[in-house]
């Protein structure tokens, strides 16, 4: 009789380990991982620095001590909700998109670190379409992990998480900065502004995830 064993109890010693395309996804995942970690460090140790000497120009009147407190919660708490739902089951956590979802964080608080926001007229406009491309690509690798759709309806979902992340921004900016402030005339234009900006980063990022997922589709890979 004929024993019908598992690939995995044929395969020669240590094969499984020297597979290249495995050893890449680990070295990927690791790299992401760190990614995300020493970008969630350098955020709040700018934000610390801002806590610590608000009389700065850069600093003063922008609500630092608030942004320590919201910005790790609110890069925390995708892969808090991932761990929550996922532990015990084995499943390589999505750094990468974790990664991606931080790194807006980090790029404004980094702006207003070297004062580009005051010295760059073009700073915060940049920043909406940049920070909101970054946002859906991380957006669209949990999408295409979780959603079995077409590469049309991934974009649709992703570029619509970008427009309800931008809505939700500029409340937010608006309850923190302006409504008290001194920039109240011109805050309906800039919000416009910053939403079409941040929508048209989204689309575009979520343009980005879709091609990648065609891709990763037409050679059989899984996304």
């Amino acid at each position: 009789m004929t024993d019908h064993l598992s690939p995995l109890a044929t395969a020669r010693p240590g094969s499984l380990l020297d597979d290249p395309a495995l050893s890449d996804r680990r070295r990927s995942r690791s790299a992401a991982f760190w990614a995300f970690w020493l970008i969630l460090v350098a955020t709040a140790g700018q934000l610390a620095v801002a806590v610590a000497f608000p009389d700065l120009e850069q600093f003063a009147g922008k609500a630092f001590l608030a942004r320590l407190i919201a910005y790790p919660l609110m890069m925390l708490v995708v892969p808090a909700i991932w761990w929550v739902k996922n532990r015990g089951r084995g499943a390589a956590a999505p750094w990468t998109a974790f990664a991606w979802l931080a790194l807006p964080f980090l790029v404004d608080v980094s702006g207003n670190t070297v004062d580009f926001y005051d010295r760059i007229e073009w700073w915060d406009d940049a920043n909406h379409f940049v920070n909101w491309f970054f946002l859906c690509l991380g957006c669209g690798l949990l999408v295409a992990r979780s959603l079995p759709v077409p590469r049309w309806a991934l974009w649709l979902v992703t570029a619509g998480l970008g427009a309800l992340l931008a809505i939700g921004w500029e409340i937010g900016e608006y309850y923190a900065f302006i409504r008290n402030g001194t920039e109240l005339d011109t805050a309906y234009t800039d919000t416009l502004g910053d939403l079409a900006l941040g929508t048209l980063g989204g689309a575009l990022g979520a343009l980005a995830i879709a091609g990648w997922a065609a891709r990763r589709g037409a050679r059989g890979e899984t996304v």
